[in-house]
């Protein structure tokens, strides 16, 4: 590859005639329009044959556009004197092509119809593209090698700032370094808008913000140096700073030189673990008859092993919980067995030439297993972002502190807990990114952490020069600058992490631990430890204060509307008069732990008093994540069963199936043996089955009409909408329900929920003033109770046919159709109790009674004005030609019909 002059150093080929910026391609765009629309005139027409007009009015334009580009090239050439002779032999390449181009053009404008004349013409555009292209290029170039002597010139200023021997002679070079630094500002960033290149353009903002802010801090650090020679912390502060300054100069060279596409970066690559888990569940759905276990059981083993790898080191982060690691380590070992379970299915398959019964229910099985792992390395990693991220100001403060004191013990224990801090971040960050998709945002969160880890020894070095000289006001000012730069890039640290993390997942994560830390604070007061509470109160405090900042920034993502509103109005309670008595009672208590005598016994009061404050905490930060829920769509949001856990004790979602159910998974259960039914008794439940949808797609279009919000009939009757479907897919063979154990459990809570739902109909039936409306709501409700006890019977009856005869026989088949039937007729009361209830609260209403039910429409779901890519679209058809009629042939058929 040739250059275009040795002088100029700037890397180009003349053969490459490669458009980098938008400026030349825009410049280049109205002679490509002119001299394509000249080719593409059309041919031979029906006009009589003679000259064209257009094609000449065509040819002038391309004449006149290429005497300007000349005209240009030739200032240019002037005006870069080291690009001259190249400048110069394009601008009379581009005059010649020009010439050529305009006597073909008006030879072919004079005889449109050659086919000669049009093939000479288009050779000449071509060769005249082609050097007008060549010239634009080579007036960019001009544009580089100022660039690039604006550099050179930044990082002579620079050398003279490092060198400076005195506060007088720093302080003028500095303010000629600002001086060079201000031109290269402008036509660095001049460049990065006008790049086509979008990594390049980034590449290139990344190098101008690390030039600037190395820029202000190589002042403060040669001054340092300066004053407090003999301190060599002083200096190793100065020469690195140096480097980073020369480092981000060497990236605008790059940048602003770089040809073809761009390269992979280390930064651009997604979430390797949450990929892996992607392209793992791709793997191991497959067609059963092209299963091949030599070739597949390995390369799916590996790749599974691959996962658990890296979700091992995840278990064994320094930052992982106790209990997160073993429910890490349990789902390792369920995708485990899942895959040996689906990989046997696959052979069985494969033998016998068709799907097995177990296929799907292996695939569903081990994407359920695989989805259970994902959640919790989530929730590993969201933990580590919550715990992480709490008083990011703590290290450095006492750092400083520390330094200030000029204890240099006491400032080498505060640096390594500072270091370890860093760290920290830096490894939470890298965890972040290892489970994210976001590719955007693990790019940003990647270069936070690597100016993380760059500017981590600089503040300790800075803490080394105040140490030795605590009374210096330069070492003092020194360390305040890069106090400020080191929380700024926490700063942008924090907002990036948080991008790449579901704020419904942070929330859910932080409300049990907010759970943990009040509880951690009462263990504290009971146990008569000040310092405990202290720590854990601080981290009650900024657990809280990072939530509502958390929530602060999503809100700005979204147009203000009154759900907006209710998470702001949520936010500000939550830290404005709740954080301010929480502060009060912490310091209170405290107090009164120092001040109370061993000997003497801690007051229930304050227990009380504390218990009370952190339950305003705890249902102010609930109140948060419900109003933020309620901005998106419940298909969006996740269900979180550890917190659920913690809100709900037992009843919480998954922890309603029976403990027993994990452990008879080696053994075959009952869902397995239902799916092993013959065909004939299938048949029957499945005809069962399809009644109970018809009467559950009833009540789905009953209730989908009403707010959940404060109508606790809608919100019972979806509950036992879902524990009936659950028990009519457990007869089907599928769903979470794998034991008779499990249907019982099922029943029981089926029967608390219709308890309740009847107390509340009931409720309703007394109030209603017309007593034929209340009559039929109680007759209802003795359905509920009557098939709600049959369901019973029909779950217990079925567990004793297995456990007697240890196979399935024909009465636990009927014992099934019979679960079905009542599930189906249960559905139907409900529906009626529904409507009915609706009818009895409207008729209260009318008559001036006010009831605890609130029948409130649900609002239409959200829909974008502007449609994503990939969303339906209606078909656009072409309209219909409007047909010319001629006014004398119209006028001849009105005088025939006369």
């Amino acid at each position: 590859m040739s250059t275009v002059s040795s002088r100029s150093a700037i890397k180009w080929n003349p053969k490459n005639l490669e458009i980098r910026t938008l400026s030349v391609e825009k410049t280049l765009e109205p002679l490509v329009t002119q001299v394509t629309t000249l080719v593409n005139g059309k041919g031979p027409s029906n006009k009589k044959k003679g000259k064209s007009k257009k094609p000449k009015a065509l040819a002038k334009s391309v004449e006149e556009a290429t005497a300007f580009f000349v005209a240009r090239g030739t200032e240019i050439a002037k005006e870069n004197p080291e690009l001259r002779n190249e400048i110069e032999k394009a601008v009379e390449e581009t005059e010649n092509d020009g010439q050529i181009m305009a006597k073909a053009s008006h030879s072919f404008a004079d005889d449109p119809c050659s086919s000669m004349k049009r093939g000479s013409m288009v050779r000449a555009a071509r060769a005249l593209l082609s050097s007008v292209t060549k010239l634009l290029i080579l007036a960019d170039m001009a544009d580089v090698y100022r660039l690039l002597n604006s550099l050179k010139i930044v990082k002579r200023s620079a050398t003279q700032v490092r060198d400076a021997s005195n506060p007088d002679e720093l302080q003028q070079k500095f303010h000629q370094f600002q001086k060079d630094m201000a031109q290269l500002n402008c036509a660095s960033l001049a460049r990065q808008n006008d790049l086509k290149d979008l990594k390049r353009r980034d590449d290139l903002a990344a190098a101008r913000g690390e030039l600037k802010q190395n820029g202000e801090l190589l002042y403060h650090a040669t001054m340092a140096s300066i004053e407090h020679p003999e301190v060599a912390a002083a200096k190793a502060n100065r020469d690195y700073i140096y480097k980073r300054v020369l480092g981000a100069m060497e990236r605008i060279t790059t940048a602003v030189q770089a040809s073809g596409s761009s390269d992979s970066r280390p930064e651009d690559s997604v979430g390797e673990l949450a990929n892996a888990l992607d392209v793992f569940l791709d793997r191991v759905n497959m067609d059963p008859l092209d299963f091949d276990e030599v070739r597949h059981r390995p390369s799916l083993e590996e790749r599974l092993e691959s996962i658990i790898s890296g979700a091992a080191l995840m278990a064994d982060s320094s930052c992982t919980r106790e209990g997160r690691r073993e429910r890490i380590v349990a789902e390792c070992n369920a995708v485990r067995q899942a895959l040996q379970d689906l990989l046997q299915e696959y052979m069985n398959s494969a033998s016998q030439g068709r799907p097995t019964d177990d296929l799907e229910h292996a695939i569903d099985s081990m994407k359920i297993k695989t989805k259970d792992l994902r959640r919790q390395l989530c929730k590993a990693v969201i933990d580590h972002v919550s715990d992480s991220f709490l008083n990011q100001a703590t290290p450095i403060i006492a750092l400083i502190e520390a330094a200030k004191s000029g204890d240099e013990k006491a400032v080498k224990e505060e640096a390594q807990i500072f270091r370890d801090h860093a760290n920290k971040l830096v490894e939470v960050a890298n965890l972040s990114c290892s489970m994210s998709t976001n590719e955007e945002g693990v790019r940003m969160v990647k270069l936070a952490a690597r100016q993380i880890e760059v500017l981590c020894p600089q503040v300790i070095n800075s803490a080394l020069v105040l140490t030795a000289k605590p009374k210096s006001e330069l070492a003092l000012q020194n360390m305040d600058k890069y106090k400020h730069s080191w929380l700024k890039q926490i700063e942008y640290l924090t907002d990036a992490v948080d991008e790449v993390t579901s704020i419904d997942k942070f929330l859910a994560i932080s409300e049990a631990h907010v759970l943990e830390d009040v509880t951690e604070c009462i263990h504290a007061i009971q146990g008569r430890s000040p310092e405990m509470l202290t720590e854990k109160g601080n981290d009650l405090l900024g657990r809280t204060e990072r939530v509502v900042n958390v929530v602060e920034n999503e809100i700005e993502n979204y147009e203000p509307d009154f759900y907006t509103q209710k998470v702001l109005d949520a936010c500000a309670n939550l830290y404005g008069p709740i954080m301010s008595k929480l502060t009060s009672q912490i310091e209170e208590s405290v107090q009164t732990l120092n001040e109370t005598p061993d000997s003497e016994e801690i007051s229930d009061d304050m227990n009380n008093e504390f218990v009370d404050c952190s339950r305003l905490v705890y249902d102010a930060i609930r109140d948060i994540r419900r109003a933020v829920l309620a901005l998106k769509n419940s298909e969006d949001v996740e269900s979180d069963s550890d917190v659920d856990d913690v809100m709900n004790g037992s009843e919480a979602g998954m922890s309603r199936v029976s403990s027993r159910t994990a452990d008879t998974d080696a053994a075959p259960t009952d869902q397995q043996l239902m799916r092993k039914l013959p065909e004939e008794e299938r048949a029957k439940i499945v005809a069962n089955v399809k009644e109970f949808q018809m009467e559950k797609q009833a009540l789905e279009s009953e209730i989908s009409k009403w707010d959940e919000g404060s109508n606790d009939i809608v919100v019972l009757a979806n509950v036992m909408k879902d524990i009936m479907s659950d028990m009519s897919n457990f007869v089907q063979g599928r769903g979470r329900l794998k034991n008779t154990a499990d249907v019982i459990l099922e029943a029981k809570h089926l029967g608390e929920v219709g308890n309740r739902l009847g107390k509340i109909a009931k409720d309703i039936a007394e109030s209603c003033p017309d007593s034929s409306v209340a009559s039929d709501l109680l007759a209802y409700l003795q359905r509920i109770s009557l098939y709600c006890h049959q369901l019973n019977m029909c779950a217990k009856v079925k567990a004793e046919v297995q456990n007697i005869s240890g196979e399935m026989v024909v009465s636990g088949v009927e014992s099934a159709m019979s679960l079905v039937q009542n599930a189906r007729n249960l559905v139907n009361a409900v529906v009626l109790i529904v409507k009915t209830s609706y009818v009895a609260c409207s008729l209260s209403q009318k008559s001036g009674q006010q009831g605890g039910i609130l029948w409130k429409m649900k609002a239409p779901e959200k829909k974008p004005l502007v449609l994503r890519e990939g969303d339906r679209r209606a078909p656009v058809r072409k309209a219909s030609q409007k047909r010319v009629i001629s006014h004398e042939k119209a006028l001849g058929e009105f005088q025939q019909d006369l």
